[in-house]
């Protein structure tokens, strides 16, 4: 079975047009992602992981390795928040 990086690395070589393979720390803007690749992305994303991103939730995810690691901790079976910095990093929240 795939990790989550090689997976969303497929996701990414597959849906977005970043070049060559993606850099999980660049801002996805930076690299060129519209919006409206974004949104598809996300979607993609859903279906490989089962998750139920909006539209709307796209704007906080803004790298790759932002996103891979909520997929992470919601795998875990964690409540995802944005650390006490807010730097969107996540961590699993306590309940």
């Amino acid at each position: 079975m795939a990790s989550t990086k090689e997976r969303l690395t497929q996701l990414a070589d597959e849906h977005l047009d970043l070049g060559s393979g993606p850099d999980f720390d660049a801002q996805l803007a930076d690299a060129g992602v519209s919006s409206v690749a974004a949104v598809a992305f996300f979607k993609k994303v859903n279906e490989a992981f089962n998750l139920s991103l909006q539209a709307e939730d796209c704007l906080q995810f803004r790298t790759l390795g932002i996103l891979a690691a909520y997929v992470v901790v919601r795998h875990a079976g964690g409540v995802c928040a944005p650390n006490k910095s807010g730097d969107r990093a996540w961590r699993i929240a306590e309940t």
